[in-house]
């Protein structure tokens, strides 16, 4: 398995606001500027995304993918799991919700193995840029009226 990247952020929303906001997939193009499409290809009996495409342009790293996702009972955290991609040859990752009066701790974990072999350092680099853009990208999404 390879090394984790994990970061944090407070939003100004609940958990069920940002739990809301992570698994509206069809949304993503919206919000998340790398994410131009998405497809959810199956959903659980509760009507949350089993297995989602996403095709992913992030400048210098480009991808169609398939993540499957699993939902936590309580509601306040999702992992997820790369079924096939065409730059990845492995994904990991975790958002895990904290609600503390009316705000929420949101830690993302994520690993990634991609196709092509690249350093560790600028790997982790990369994980953490994408973490970052993204947990700032969810924050904004959630914090809107």
């Amino acid at each position: 398995m390879a090394d984790e990247s994990t970061q944090s952020i407070v939003v100004d929303a609940p958990a069920a606001r940002i739990m809301a906001v992570i698994a509206d997939f069809p949304a993503y193009p919206e919000w998340a500027n790398a994410v131009k499409s998405t497809e959810v290809l199956s959903t659980d009996a509760d009507g949350r995304a089993e297995q989602v495409t996403f095709t992913l342009d992030a400048g210098v790293f480009k991808d169609v993918y398939t993540l499957a996702y699993t939902w936590a009972e309580d509601g306040l955290s999702v992992d997820w799991e790369l079924v096939k991609g065409q730059m990845q040859r492995s994904q990991h990752g975790r958002y895990r919700l904290v609600e503390r009066d009316g705000r929420t701790e949101v830690t993302y974990t994520l690993s990634v193995q991609l196709a092509v072999p690249m350093i560790g350092l600028f790997r982790r680099k990369a994980e953490k840029m994408i973490m970052d853009i993204a947990l700032k990208e969810l924050k904004r999404r959630a914090e809107q009226d």
